[in-house]
């Protein structure tokens, strides 16, 4: 059976669902002027989410800060998020999406795959994209792109070539003449360390990558990571659309300083308040997680991150933290300033059993008791918090 994948995914999300919102109420549509979604200009930390198309032409780019982006169009429109209206929208096109299949894998907040094998062929599968496109444009009132392929890695691709309000295929068969002139960072999950490594040993273009052999490729990317490169290099990717259950799939948090970080006792104590929060939210929420993930992002906005599978399931904010700390000297050299840091959970489950050798640790026992008082103190603040919001109504 020929697959067929849609990824469908928002134009500029975050200015395209407030230009809609605005648009509706009358007012002037900020997707036509240069303008961007952040938070407060005058906050250090406040940087450009999402920007308009005319922002991007004067060369404004997500992430950067927002006084950046101002010196490039001193009359540039900043808008603050709007959290619960983006929930609204993101679950109405979600629903569109769904109509047309059910079997769905939302990706992100704004996009999502649709496995379409059983509902169109490879001969009107623009038709069908096209009809999918126009529904959410005129029920919705914001645009979206429709990537069309043979896998999921194809579609998502097709998906980011020309924007805005557009419908892309690429085919297994059109991969050589689409994919491989593209540059190597275009490629998905090939990051700027990455794409640095390739360049340097002149695999500029995901053609040339795909030309390599698998042997240096290993040498130097590693084992694990050559082969996926290669894979995708060449357009094939097996997985399937995963339909997803309405639970979170992962949980996050993260923490950015007002100066940026050098001494290694700030940095691990800024990790420690972060794994705080993480595994904190997993135990509110009964889960257990295998996968820990972290990054750090320096003043330039570049991310280093990495992630590791524990031996276990666990939600000991102990084991999270140390997971962490033994990726941190993996991804920072020691002496490049840090202007933030996060760490992830995922690959959650609600099994309750817990393998043996975690009790061979005698500071387990201590760990867990740490972590029940500290849910007890947060519960504590949350409900002083909300006895205050109450009072001043």
């Amino acid at each position: 059976m020929h697959r067929i994948i849609f990824h469908i995914d928002v134009n500029s999300a975050f200015v395209s669902w407030l230009g809609a919102k605005l648009v509706k109420e009358g007012k002037p549509d900020i997707r036509l002027v240069p303008s961007v979604v952040s938070g407060d200009p005058s906050d250090r930390r406040s940087i450009v989410t999402a920007a308009s198309i005319p922002a991007k032409k004067l060369g404004i780019r997500v992430p950067e800060p927002v006084s950046m982006a101002l010196r490039k169009c001193p009359g540039l429109v900043i808008m603050k998020g709007d959290w619960e209206w983006y929930k609204q929208c993101s679950e109405s096109f979600i629903a569109i999406c769904r109509s047309y299949s059910p079997v769905l894998q939302q990706f992100s907040i704004d996009e999502c795959f649709i496995d379409m094998s059983f509902r169109c062929k490879p001969e009107n599968a623009v038709e069908v994209a096209t009809r999918l496109k126009d529904e959410v444009k005129s029920q919705l009132g914001f645009t979206v792109n429709v990537g069309i392929g043979s896998n999921k890695l194809l579609a998502k691709m097709a998906s980011d070539f020309e924007k805005p309000d557009k419908v892309h295929t690429l085919w297994a068969d059109e991969v050589p003449a689409k994919m491989w002139p593209l540059p190597v960072r275009d490629l998905l999950w090939v990051g700027k360390k990455t794409e640095e490594r390739l360049t340097a040993y002149g695999i500029d273009t995901i053609g040339k990558l795909a030309g390599i052999g698998m042997g240096s490729l290993t040498r130097l990317v590693g084992p694990k990571f050559a082969l996926q490169l290669h894979e995708n290099a060449n357009g094939r990717d097996n997985s399937p659309v995963e339909t997803e259950i309405a639970e979170a799939k992962s949980y996050s948090a993260e923490r950015t300083f007002p100066k940026d970080l050098l001494d290694p006792k700030d940095i691990d104590r800024a990790l420690f308040n972060v794994a705080c929060i993480v595994a904190h939210r997993i135990r509110r929420d009964h889960f257990r997680a295998s996968c820990v993930s972290m990054f750090i992002k320096y003043k330039d906005f570049t991310v280093a991150q990495k992630q590791t599978t524990l031996e276990q399931p666990s939600d000991v904010t102990a084991v999270i933290l140390n997971a962490a700390r033994k990726m941190l000297p993996e991804i920072w050299d020691g002496v490049t300033p840090i202007r933030q840091v996060g760490m992830g959970v995922s690959r959650l489950t609600h099994e309750s059993a817990v393998q043996m050798s975690l009790f061979e640790d005698p500071r387990m026992e201590f760990y867990q008791e740490w972590d029940r008082q500290f849910d007890e103190d947060r519960a504590r603040y949350e409900d002083a918090k909300m006895l205050a919001y109450e009072r001043k109504k």
